[in-house]
């Protein structure tokens, strides 16, 4: 059976996916808070804008593909996931990383407001 939280974070993490998919930066983007504390494999940045400019940056036919390894609910409006994640490119080998996330619903929607990624190997 799947957790209240694996289930708001699958919802949250598969738009992500599909923009990072479709190589969509705007749409990735629109799925962070206005202040999301945003940490890929280069500087971290804050907002939205941030996100963008990180995603417009990657390759054209990078995918994501994640398992969701841990979740906690930290308030009734705040979601934390850890993941592992692994970028496929179409020129060079896979990048395996290990992803903290903090969602945040805002309204009736849920909203990345922490992203950090961790390489362990």
């Amino acid at each position: 059976m799947t957790s209240p939280e694996a289930q708001i974070l699958r919802t949250v993490l598969d738009q992500w996916k599909s923009a990072v998919d479709a190589h969509d930066p705007e749409r990735v983007a629109s799925i962070f808070t206005d202040d999301a504390i945003f940490q890929g494999l280069h500087p971290y940045s804050v907002g939205p804008k941030g996100v963008a400019e990180y995603y417009d940056s990657q390759p054209i036919g990078l995918t994501a593909a994640y398992t969701i390894q841990e979740t906690r609910r930290l308030a009734d409006d705040v979601v934390l996931g850890y993941l592992s994640v692994d970028f496929t490119f179409t020129d060079r080998p896979v990048v395996a990383v290990q992803l903290s996330v903090i969602v945040r619903r805002i309204g009736d929607d849920w909203f990345i407001s922490h992203y950090q990624v961790s390489r362990l190997a």
